[in-house]
C-alpha cells in the first residue's frame, strides 16, 4: 500500500483562528480523505505551535501563565477542529516534552556541525508575525505580510548559515518541478529571496524566556521557526543522535505540506535548508495556498472583519460551510467570502441542483415503482452519454486532485448533477409514467439517474463527508469505495431505496441578511 504524509502548518495559539486558517485545515482533510478513498496508508498531522514572544505576551495579559494560555488555545483550536470534522491522524502541541527534547537536540547538532554559529542581530523584527524583516522588504517602515510597524532590534543571537546551502537549495528547485507549487510562489522565492541574496538567518533569541532553552547557552531561547518547523519529524519519531523510528522511516518524506502563502517563504526555504544541514530527505511538495478573504479584504480583528468557522457552521451548516471554503478557493488565486455569496451559492448548487436531483429522483422512485430499485440495459445515446459523463468526472477528479486543484474537482461533481437534472428534464419521467408502454423506458431514466447518484455520492466522501452518507442511506447502499466506480450499473436490482429526505434547506436571503446585520 503506498503512504501519504500530510500536514498543515501549525496553528499559532495566540488567538483563536478565523475561518481563513481554518481553510487549510479543511483544504488538508479533504486531501487525506481522498487519498484514503484511493486506497493510500494515510498519515494527517495538524495541531498548534505554543511558544514565543506574543504568547508570552498575551499570557501576561490574560493574567496566566504561558502553558495554561496554550492549554486554553490548543483546546480551542481542537474544539473548531472537531466541528469542521476534520478527521487527522495526529494533532501536535510544541509544548509537548519529547518535542521540545528533540528540538534541542536538532539545535545543538546543527551547532556542533558547523551550521548554527553565535552572532548579533540588528535590524528590523515583526512580533505580530514572530519574523525577522530585511531592510529592503520594509513597507514605508512596516511589515509587509501584516502591516504592522516593524519594531528595530539588537541582540545577541544564533544564526542559520543559509548562504551555505543557498546554491544547493535553488538546484534542487530548479530540478524538482513538483517541489515548490503553484508556479507562482516557486517564482516569487526566486526573485524575492534568492536572487536578492540569502542573509542568514537568525534562530535563536535572548528578550523573552517562553520557549525551547538552547541546551549549552540558556539565555537563549530557540526561536520559533526551527521549533515549529521542526514538528514535521519530531512526532514522527526523527532522532538526530541515533536510530529514527519506525513511523519516521514509513512516513517521511512528507508527500504534501500544506502552506499559507504569507509563510511560504519560512518553509520552502528555512525548513529544507534544516533538512539539508541535518542531511535528510527533503519533503516531495511544498503547496502555498491562497487566501480567503473578507468582502475582497484579508481579515484583521482591528478591521472588524475576521469571521470565524465554527460561528458560520451553526448559522449556515458543516457541509456548507466545507463545500463554499473548497469550492470557492481557486487553485493559486485568494478567495473570497461574503455572507451574500455564500447564500447565493448554497440556495444555487447545494439546493437547487445537487439537493434537488436526490430529492426528487428518490421521489420519483418511490411514486413511479414503489422505492424499489429495476435495473434495465435497454439505453439510448442520449443514456450512453450521461454514463459516459459518469466515467469521465472520475478520470477529471483524479487529474484535479492530483494537481491539489480542490476546487475544480468539487465543481465537476456540482456539473455532473446538472447534466443529471438536464437529463431528466429531456427525458419528462412525469410524461412517461403516463403511458403504460413507456414503463421500460422510465426504469431506465430512474436508475441511470439512481446510478449517477451513488457516483456523485462516492466522489463527495472527500469532500462533503455527512452529505455523502445521507446520500448513501438513502439509496440503501453500501458501495462506497472508489474501485466501484469502474463499472457503471451496480447499484443492484430490488435494492429498496430509503425515504428522501431534503439534504439542504434553503435559505431567505433577505432575512438571513437582516438577522446577521442585527447580531
Amino acid at each position: 500500500m503506498n503512504k501519504y504524509y500530510i500536514t498543515t502548518s501549525i496553528a499559532y495559539a495566540s488567538s483563536k483562528p478565523h475561518v481563513g486558517n481554518t481553510y487549510e485545515v479543511v483544504l488538508a482533510d479533504a486531501i487525506a480523505r481522498y487519498k484514503r478513498l484511493k486506497g493510500y496508508d494515510v498519515y494527517f498531522q495538524t495541531g498548534t505551535d505554543e511558544h514565543g514572544q506574543k504568547i508570552e505576551k498575551k499570557a501576561l495579559d490574560a493574567g496566566l501563565e504561558p502553558q495554561k494560555y496554550v492549554d486554553n488555545m490548543s483546546s480551542v483550536v481542537e474544539k473548531i477542529c472537531k466541528k469542521m470534522n476534520i478527521n487527522y491522524d495526529k494533532f501536535v502541541r510544541t509544548s509537548d516534552n519529547n518535542h521540545k527534547t528533540i528540538v534541542s537536540k536538532i539545535f545543538k547538532k546543527l551547532y556542533e556541525n558547523g551550521d548554527i554559529y553565535k552572532g548579533k542581530y540588528e535590524g528590523w523584527y515583526c512580533s505580530a508575525c514572530e519574523a525577522f524583516i530585511a531592510e529592503g522588504q520594509l513597507n514605508e517602515g512596516k511589515c509587509p505580510e501584516c502591516g504592522k510597524d516593524a519594531e528595530k532590534t539588537c541582540e545577541e543571537a544564533y544564526f542559520l548559515k543559509l548562504s551555505k546551502y543557498k546554491d544547493k537549495l535553488l538546484e534542487y528547485i530548479n530540478d524538482n518541478p513538483d517541489f515548490l507549487l503553484p508556479e507562482l510562489r516557486k517564482n516569487e522565492m526566486i526573485n524575492n529571496f534568492f536572487n536578492q541574496g540569502l542573509q542568514d538567518l537568525c534562530v535563536s533569541r535572548s528578550s523573552f524566556k517562553w520557549g525551547i532553552p538552547v541546551s549549552f547557552d540558556e539565555e537563549h531561547i530557540i526561536y520559533v521557526w526551527i521549533d515549529a518547523l521542526s514538528n514535521y519529524i519530531t512526532f514522527l519519531g526523527y532522532n538526530p543522535d541515533g536510530e529514527s523510528s519506525k513511523e519516521y522511516k514509513k512516513y517521511w518524506p512528507a508527500d504534501l505540506h500544506l502552506i499559507g502563502k504569507d509563510i511560504f517563504r519560512f518553509h520552502a526555504i528555512y525548513w529544507p535548508i534544516m533538512l539539508m544541514a541535518l542531511d535528510q530527505p527533503l519533503p516531495k511538495t511544498i503547496f502555498g495556498h491562497p487566501w480567503l478573504l473578507t468582502n475582497n479584504d484579508k481579515m484583521s480583528k482591528s478591521k472588524g472583519n475576521v469571521i470565524y468557522a465554527d460561528e458560520l457552521v451553526d448559522l449556515f451548516g458543516l457541509d456548507e460551510i466545507r463545500y463554499y471554503m473548497l469550492h470557492e478557493m481557486p487553485y493559486a488565486n485568494d478567495g473570497n467570502l461574503s455572507y451574500e455569496l455564500l447564500i447565493e451559492r448554497i440556495n444555487s448548487d447545494l439546493v437547487n441542483t445537487l439537493g434537488n436531483l436526490v430529492n426528487r429522483t428518490i421521489a420519483m422512485s418511490h411514486k413511479y415503482f414503489d422505492g424499489l430499485v429495476i435495473k434495465s440495459n435497454s439505453l439510448l445515446d442520449i443514456d450512453l452519454k450521461l454514463i459516459e459523463n459518469c466515467k469521465n468526472i472520475v478520470k477529471s477528479i483524479n487529474l484535479s486532485m492530483e494537481k491539489i486543484d480542490v476546487n475544480s474537482s468539487l465543481e465537476s461533481i456540482i456539473e455532473l448533477a446538472r447534466k443529471c437534472n438536464k437529463y431528466i428534464d429531456e427525458n419528462e419521467p412525469w410524461e412517461l409514467y403516463k403511458n403504460i408502454e413507456d414503463k421500460e423506458r422510465l426504469n431506465v431514466v430512474i436508475y441511470n439517474l439512481l446510478e449517477c447518484i451513488r457516483y456523485i455520492a462516492v466522489l463527495l466522501q472527500p469532500f462533503l463527508p455527512d452529505t455523502s452518507e445521507k446520500i448513501f442511506y438513502q439509496l440503501n447502499t453500501n458501495l462506497k469505495d472508489f474501485d466501484s466506480l469502474k463499472t457503471f450499473g451496480l447499484l443492484e436490482s430490488n435494492t429498496k431505496l430509503n425515504i428522501n429526505t431534503p439534504l439542504f434547506l434553503r435559505i431567505n436571503k433577505e432575512e438571513m441578511l437582516e438577522n446577521l446585520k442585527n447580531m
